[in-house]
């Protein structure tokens, strides 16, 4: 039975150097036939699945580091870790280790996995090779030693011999005694070689000899050493930069002085690797992988400790929101969390998430909401960064904050209402504070990585509440800027602003639907965005069309009556002949357009472009769109022309509809309705447009659209369940035929179709059989004329007969009589 001592967590090395977490779970060592021989086995602790299967080979280098670490690689580039919860385990699983290879357990490397080639492998191989005698330390044999660190690097073998004669003989200390005299005597050629040697020790890749240079008493000399590189002219000055006061300060005392100890190694430790290390070449990249693995580990370790200190950080968010905390306390505390989470960076998923609902269940979001309302912009920025790790790991978390304080009156205290302000009034002239907060944004109002339940609530209830409260928070810049026929502040850093809001839109356009459907109408929002198409920024030229475009391209019929009532292709046509014959983007951009319209074959569109506008399209002709365009709408309308005259055409039209119509047949206005409809989303509520925008477009087909919207939803749906489920029947050829016509009345279908309202009386009219043609084997006994009609309730283009003979008994004794068509 599993135990907490072989309790391990497993890490496997990424192509960025980095350690990955893949997962936790128990480990133990057994023969296992498939690989044969003896292997190391992780089970997981959650769902017992396998995490890891690796055979002790051996020729493979296991490291056993920091007491509680077992590093090895597998082959090339895929270097795998375990880190146990306990000592105990760490030693048990070495020994294991160490009795299959036929090692010492108390050495912390076996040996490497890569010999030497040619003769050496023969000469040096780990029973019979001699170990390393190191030179004296003395100030005469520094170049020799120097010399020495050097030459064993090629060799993994005598890299491993050098590292134990260090570690046995306190190499260290004795060099940085020699280091100390060479900097009082001022010998640059002593310090040069220490130098080398030191830089030679890094990258022996040992971490015993990592605990040793980063204890608390050497860490200094050994960073004086690396601050006389040759290469420089002048001595670094790290150590001045390290011991600098204003570089360490503790905000909230820490009283762990272990845990203190650690956050100190751990700042200087990176710092080392970063800053005084030089950058490896190709073929040393994997030379200081455990200087990474020592920094990854400390952090996990701060992190952990941190986090189970509940005084800690009840006492940090206390001060951080508290009224008497003064701006430069509050401004270190943010900061400190700020590198607090980007730590937590390094736990494993569900760590992490623990750590995040910390945070959230001390009330990180309204700290945050508190820093953004202050005037502090460097404040601002740290909580912006913070803010972006807790929307990355968990949108949803931050969700249910926002639906929560938005119960309360006032929009302008609203945590998501502050960042869309942080980012309109961003100061960076390159905005890369609002080009991060347009990230995290577009996270939160992104639908895909909202929770799927049974009842959609968290999109519907979150982007109903993003529209009422924040939408205009967002646009309000572009409506400012666009009151009159061009944009009155064009100046770049309000056009950059404005590329970044069209985005969003357009994010919001291609995936939100009906919500912004809605908007779109209310505020006659594409009309505002096309005034952009006159700014002297190319790029936003380009934004505003590129919405137009994600627009058109939904094809919805919905979209596309407001375009032409609002006659809005008049501001593309303006700006297409302003940008002249000029070969540019906005030229293609345009051009894209009108052949996408094309090619589609949008009617509605092409019907409007060629009758309002082809006066001056017509002029270009380095395309063939507008010539092919105008050529289809005259060829349509030859067609309309041939057609016969209603009068004489009624038998012909109760011919054509002896079978069910086929959707091809449907005239415009119908498809519109009946193809092109969006589904509505669950509990998605109606918004009524605005009067402005009443007065502007056809009020009868608009408000029919938005009244009847899921009414025309759900005929359609009971429609195509009659029609499925009622097959025709075969029925004698002298029965009647039976069709009903519909009066006219006042209410109005979105086709512009009379529909009876309810109550209203709908008179049958018999029609002589003699008037029409015979009824063929398979044609159904009633018609209908109209997209919609009316019959004991039902709903559809065609009714067929019931399945009750009763009622076709009843139909046939009624006497026929001669109809009499209303004009």
């Amino acid at each position: 039975m599993a135990d907490t001592r072989r309790r391990v967590k497993l890490y496997m090395l990424n192509e960025d150097r980095q350690w990955d977490d893949r997962g936790t779970g128990h480990v133990s060592s057994a023969y296992v036939d498939r690989l044969e021989g003896m292997s190391l086995l992780v089970r997981s602790e959650t769902d017992g699945s396998s995490l890891l299967e690796s055979r002790i080979h051996p020729d493979t280098a296991y490291q056993k580091q920091q007491e509680t670490l077992i590093v090895w690689s597998e082959a090339d580039n895929y270097d795998l870790a375990l880190s146990f919860q306990e000592k105990a385990g760490c030693e048990e699983i070495w020994e294991k280790i160490c009795q299959e290879q036929g090692k010492d357990p108390s050495v912390e490397i076996t040996q490497e996995d890569v010999l030497e080639s040619g003769d050496e492998q023969f000469d040096e191989l780990p029973d019979t090779a001699p170990p390393i005698e190191l030179p004296p330390c003395e100030l005469s044999k520094l170049e020799e030693i120097s010399e020495l660190f050097r030459s064993v690097l090629p060799s993994p073998i005598r890299r491993e011999k050098l590292s134990s004669a260090i570690e046995r003989d306190s190499y260290i200390r004795k060099l940085v005694d020699l280091f100390q005299i060479c900097e009082d005597l001022e010998k640059l050629d002593g310090l040069h070689h220490l130098y080398d040697t030191f830089k030679s020790m890094f990258l022996l890749n040992k971490n015993a000899l990592f605990e040793i240079m980063f204890s608390e008493d050497l860490i200094f000399d050994v960073v004086g050493v690396l601050e006389y590189d040759p290469l420089l002219v002048q001595p670094a000055k790290h150590r001045e930069f390290l011991r600098s006061s204003k570089r360490f300060k503790e905000v909230i005392p820490i009283l762990n002085q272990d845990l203190l100890t650690k956050i100190h190694q751990t700042y200087r430790v990176q710092y080392i690797h970063d800053v005084i290390l030089p950058t490896p070449t190709v073929f040393e990249e994997n030379m200081l992988s455990a200087l990474s693995s020592f920094i990854f580990f400390n952090k996990v370790e701060i992190v952990s400790t941190l986090q189970d200190d509940e005084t800690f950080l009840t006492t940090l968010f206390a001060q951080l929101t508290g009224d008497e905390t003064d701006d430069e306390k509050r401004r270190d505390l943010i900061l400190f969390l700020k590198e607090f989470c980007t730590f937590s960076q390094t736990l494993q998923p569900h760590s992490r998430d623990s750590f995040f609902k910390t945070l959230s269940s001390l009330g990180v979001l309204s700290a945050i909401e508190i820093i953004l309302g202050l005037d502090d912009e460097k404040m601002k920025s740290a909580a912006i960064d913070i803010f972006s790790y807790i929307v990355e790991f968990s949108p949803s978390m931050v969700r249910e904050f926002i639906l929560q304080e938005g119960q309360t009156p006032d929009d302008e205290d609203l945590l998501i209402n502050l960042v869309i302000e942080q980012m309109v009034n961003d100061t960076d002239p390159e905005l890369g504070g609002a080009m991060q907060l347009m990230g995290i944004l577009r996270i939160l109002i992104d639908p895909e990585n909202m929770l799927a339940t049974a009842n959609k609530t968290e999109k519907t209830e979150f982007l109903s509440f993003f529209y009422k409260h924040s939408m205009h928070v967002l646009t309000a810049p572009l409506f400012a800027n666009t009151t009159e026929d061009k944009p009155s502040n064009d100046d770049y850093q309000s056009a950059q602003l404005l590329g970044l809001i069209l985005e969003l839109l357009s994010f919001c356009v291609e995936h939100h639907t009906y919500h912004i459907k809605n908007y779109v109408i209310n505020k006659d929002l594409l009309r505002r965005v096309l005034v952009l198409l006159k700014s002297k920024h190319t790029f936003l030229a380009l934004c505003a069309l590129r919405l137009m475009r994600k627009i058109i391209g939904l094809k919805e019929e919905f979209y596309n009556r407001y375009i032409v009532k609002g006659n809005l292709f008049q501001a593309v046509v303006d700006a297409f002949m302003a940008n002249g014959d000029r070969y540019n983007l906005l030229n293609s951009a345009m051009i894209e357009l009108f052949e996408f319209i094309k090619v589609e074959e949008i009617r509605s569109l092409s019907n409007h472009i060629v009758e309002t506008h082809m006066k001056e399209l017509e002029k270009v002709t380095y395309v063939n769109t507008f010539k092919t365009i105008k050529s289809k709408y005259e060829q349509q309308q030859d067609r309309l022309k041939d057609k016969p005259s209603v009068e004489n055409n009624v038998s012909s039209v109760l011919r054509n509809n002896r079978f069910r119509r086929d959707a091809r047949t449907l005239d415009e206005e119908e498809a519109m309705w009946f193809d092109d409809e969006e589904d509505l989303e669950d509990g998605e509520a109606i918004i009524p447009m605005s009067d402005f925008l009443k007065n502007k477009i056809d009020s009868n087909k608009i408000d029919s659209d938005f009244d009847h919207f899921k009414l025309m939803e759900s005929k359609r749906a009971s429609k195509e369940a009659d029609i499925r489920d009622s097959p025709p029947k075969l029925l004698n050829r002298t029965s009647p035929i039976n069709i009903s016509l519909k009066t006219a009345s006042p209410t109005m279908t979105p086709a512009g179709s009379p529909v009876s309202s309810p109550g209203s009386p709908v008179s049958p009219i018999r029609v002589n059989p003699a008037l029409t043609p015979a009824c063929s084997p398979s044609s159904p006994a009633d018609y209908r004329e109209g997209p919609l009609a009316v019959k004991t309730g039902r709903v559809g283009l065609v009714d067929y007969p019931d399945e009750d003979s009763d009622e076709e008994e009843e139909e046939d004794s009624i006497p026929a009589k001669r109809p009499r068509l209303a004009t």
